[in-house]
């Protein structure tokens, strides 16, 4: 018989009528809901986990209790793999760029907790093999991808974004790091957000300072491994201006940098010379 079927009530149709019949009475897939780019599930875990210092110009993360809601954090991370790169093609700048940077930050959340507590660094994964930074161990946009594809491939790529606060975006989990924020960033307010970030690196005497003694502006190794982001000068997506040197930095800055009017003239005036700090690679750990 041609046109035989498994659902008897069905036999009496029509043979033409069958697929559309089919279609019809056989449940189909729920449709996804669509993306939440208030990223409501990452910022509850980061305010729950997130310990801010006293003055808020760094933080600590506390991976103990990330461990206890990782099924929270996989589900969140299970909602960024699940997205289309069609469907990212249609989102504003903002929200791509957002979307980007608490993935990363997420997924290191997640590559931390594969070892934790074995773990004093995130260079204990390795820097050659294990390397975790090339390591593809999650999907994105489509395909296997590391934690360097999205920070250099997607976010740092020349002409898309051209915005260098992206340094305070991203978290590396180590103490040397900008700090990683207590809220999700969105697209709505994120200008704000990274402004916010930027001034509190700026603000954190252990990784950036006017050193009054020697006259010199000691900043963080990132913008000695990241200066070209810090001298192309170009405007930003967000409309933000860019830098034209690493001095600019100080100069902007520099009623965080310094603690004294003289000092602040000096960076203002980028008459400091530049040194750069080491970096403190151990796990920025709560505990």
């Amino acid at each position: 018989m041609p046109h035989s079927c498994r659902f008897p009530l069905l036999r009496l149709a029509a043979p033409g009528m069958l697929c559309v019949l089919l279609a019809v009475a056989a449940p189909g897939r729920a449709a996804e809901p669509p993306f939440d780019h208030a990223h409501a599930a990452w910022d509850a875990l980061l305010a729950r986990h997130v310990r801010l210092a006293p003055d808020a110009a760094s933080s600590r993360v506390d991976y103990r209790g990330f461990a206890a809601d990782r099924p929270a954090l996989r589900a969140y991370l299970d909602t960024l793999s699940r997205v289309d790169p069609r469907e990212y093609a249609r989102w504003t700048k903002a929200q791509q760029f957002a979307f980007l940077a608490n993935a990363y930050n997420a997924f290191t959340v997640e590559k931390v907790l594969t070892r934790y507590p074995r773990l004093a660094s995130i260079r204990d994964f390795g820097t050659v093999i294990g390397n975790p930074w090339k390591d593809r161990f999650f999907t994105l946009l489509g395909r296997r991808e590391h934690l360097d594809g999205i920070e250099h491939g997607l976010l740092r790529a020349a002409g898309v974004f051209d915005e260098p606060r992206v340094h305070v975006a991203v978290n590396c989990a180590s103490i040397g790091c900008p700090m990683l924020g207590e809220r999700a960033l969105v697209a709505t307010r994120l200008d704000e957000q990274l402004e916010t970030l930027m001034r509190r690196f700026m603000a954190d005497r252990t990784r950036n300072r006017y050193d009054p003694a020697s006259g010199t502006l000691e900043l963080s190794p990132i913008f000695a491994w990241y200066g070209e982001d810090f001298r192309h000068g170009r405007t930003s997506f967000l409309g933000a201006s860019g830098y034209a040197d690493v001095a600019d930095v100080g100069e902007r800055y520099a009623d965080l940098l310094a603690t004294q009017e003289a000092g602040r003239a000096r960076l203002r005036a980028k008459a400091a010379p530049i040194r750069h700090l080491d970096y403190d690679w151990r796990l920025n750990d709560a505990r």
